[in-house]
């Protein structure tokens, strides 16, 4: 595997995780209602937040849009691990700061300057 490689299959597994998270939120069984109400969001944020994920993972796929695609994530995983922070849900705050390591991880650079995405 090249250099690349990983970062391209890190990029594939980010979007991946976002798909999944934007269906979800748009999908919104009871359980993510009520998480977004305890959390004092109005009732059609988490549209917002599956479009904004669903957005994000689409420009994660391609290299020219990578960049884009992971400050859109790194705003979303960011937010939630504020949101989670403020109302103390600190065992839920791993994934999503997970994320945003892995999203940094697509974003490294070398040592001439030279994108490693």
């Amino acid at each position: 595997m090249n250099k690349f490689a990983w970062r391209r299959i890190l990029a594939w597994a980010v979007s991946a995780f976002f798909v999944l998270g934007g269906a979800m939120n748009i999908a919104a069984p009871a359980s993510i209602v009520a998480d977004y109400a305890r959390w004092g969001y109005p009732a059609w944020f988490h549209y917002i937040t599956g479009a904004l994920e669903l957005l994000c993972a689409g420009l994660l796929l391609p290299r020219k849009t990578r960049a884009a695609g992971a400050v859109l994530g790194a705003l979303v995983m960011g937010s939630a691990v504020l949101t989670l922070a403020v109302h103390g849900e600190w065992t839920h705050v791993v994934l999503p700061a997970a994320v945003l390591i892995a999203l940094a991880a697509t974003r490294f650079r070398n040592r001439d300057g030279e994108s490693l995405t």
